[in-house]
């Protein structure tokens, strides 16, 4: 059997792009060596997090400001395995939604792993060691990511888990440890803080969130101390040993290497990043080598040195991102049918889904400083918007950065209830290069959170913000 394109791997960015090559007349395959569709996104990444995101922020709210609310409740309490299994309908109902759509797009789909045998020519072999072939004009590499444990922190899925047992814990632990102060390692603590554990968060470098702005940074950890998190900056993890009912984690200061800092807790979550995952794909049969990240090199239409074999999302270089693999499944969809797509990916936003959520895109205010552009600040504080109290979600800012002279918009940074749907209004202003000054005289809807952004363009434009 012949197609046209091969997808292999069936998260955001292969499932996209094997529905745009299906759109554009391409007869098109997927391969997906797991028994459901989705990716590490759909089942054990973006949408199982947020549905316990959103599951522990209800009860942290009924527990600690409902009756501010003038809402009365008794016996109020914890039911863990009930929110993991809405967690597992609402991963469900996506898998449907994805296979639904492999079939109204005519995508054949084929369960097993898939690896080259040669350019043209892609082996499946399924869960029982059985096989099959298939041959293909051109392929797209989807095949994501999977966290990165060292070995000396002894990952043994029980006591010291990653963000994928992270999901699946059915009684709300005494006590954790995170290891990252990063994207993952926050959404995940957070969801058991505010569930009552105990939470302590060491991190290498001397922020969390550290790629993003300093003030997101400032901001956030101020947040979720408030929570009762608690953060170890400037420390490296030097030991992990587990029992079979705690887990003891020491780490080293990086500023004294005398001290040390030792914990006992029920679970030890490793959230240290992810590579990239490429094992027995095979790719020395199509002439492909790995950089010394372990990423697929492409070239700027994300085809790798085989002609034909294209690469997107955690393989390549870039943000770990599910929608920036999304845009880069169309973007090479459409280039191999001959249009001329475009990604701009400093403009692809970043997001923190804790509460207040995080939300960036464009230049950091240190990156700025660092290329020597001249650029000027506007701040607006979240506890000053009309709805930010009638909400009673105070935490936040909203930090636009706009060129000094052209007073074009460089970057927007967010903390605040709602940030990450904000973050897009930012992202079509700056897709279409507008200044401070066209989203200050913008009308924004009283009272909104997005007043919040028109308020930080004006401070950036003259300094005249109305309400602060």
């Amino acid at each position: 059997m012949q197609y046209d394109v091969t997808v292999i791997g069936s998260g955001p960015g292969g499932y996209v792009a094997a529905i745009r090559c299906a759109q554009l007349g391409l007869k098109t395959a997927i391969i997906e060596r797991y028994s459901v569709l989705g990716g590490t996104c759909l089942n054990v990444g973006c949408i199982p997090s947020k549905a316990l995101l959103d599951s522990s922020e209800h009860y942290h709210n009924a527990h600690h400001t409902f009756k501010t609310h003038g809402i009365d409740l008794k016996d109020l309490k914890v039911n863990l395995p009930q929110m993991i299994k809405r967690k597992n309908e609402v991963v469900l109902e996506n898998n449907k939604g994805v296979e639904f759509l492999m079939k109204k797009n005519k995508i054949d789909v084929f369960n097993g792993h898939g690896s080259f045998v040669s350019k043209n020519r892609i082996k499946i072999t399924g869960k029982s060691g059985e096989t099959k072939e298939i041959e293909t004009l051109r392929t797209i590499i989807a095949t994501g990511s999977k966290p990165i444990v060292p070995a000396n922190f002894n990952y043994d899925k029980t006591r010291v888990i990653t963000s994928t047992e992270a999901l699946h814990i059915e009684k709300v632990p005494s006590s954790m440890v995170v290891i990252g102060g990063g994207v993952i390692g926050l959404e995940l603590g957070s969801v058991y803080a505010r569930l009552g554990t105990k939470v302590h968060v060491v991190e290498y470098m001397d922020r969390i969130i550290a790629g993003m702005d300093a003030d997101c940074s400032r901001e956030l950890t101020k947040s979720l101390k408030g929570l009762g998190m608690e953060f170890h900056m400037r420390h490296a993890v030097t030991e992990v040993k587990a029992t079979k009912t705690k887990v003891t984690v020491t780490a080293q200061s990086r500023d004294d290497e005398s001290k040390t800092l030792s914990w006992e807790a029920d679970y030890c979550l490793v959230a240290i990043g992810r590579r990239p995952y490429t094992d027995n794909l095979g790719l020395e049969n199509a002439g492909i080598t790995l950089d010394e990240k372990g990423r697929i090199p492409v070239n700027d239409h994300l085809e790798t040195a085989v002609p034909g074999i294209y690469a997107i999302g955690d393989v390549v270089r870039g943000a770990m991102l599910a929608h920036k693999a999304e845009e880069e499944g169309v973007f090479v969809a459409e280039t191999m049918v001959g249009q001329k797509p475009h990604i701009h990916y400093n403009l692809i936003p970043g997001v923190v889904y804790t509460w207040p959520e995080v939300a960036s895109v464009g230049y950091t205010e240190e990156q700025l400083k660092e290329a020597g552009t001249p650029y000027k600040p506007g701040k607006f504080p979240f506890r000053a918007l009309g709805r930010a109290r009638a909400s009673m979600d105070l935490d936040g800012m909203v930090k636009v950065l706009a060129h000094k002279e052209t007073d074009e918009i460089l970057g927007v940074h967010i903390v605040g209830a709602r940030a990450a749907d904000m973050i897009a209004e930012a992202v079509a202003l700056m897709e279409f290069r507008a200044s401070a000054e066209d989203a200050a005289r913008m009308s924004h809807a009283h009272p909104t959170y997005t007043e919040a952004f028109k308020e930080a363009c004006l401070a950036a434009t003259a300094n005249r913000p109305i309400h602060s």
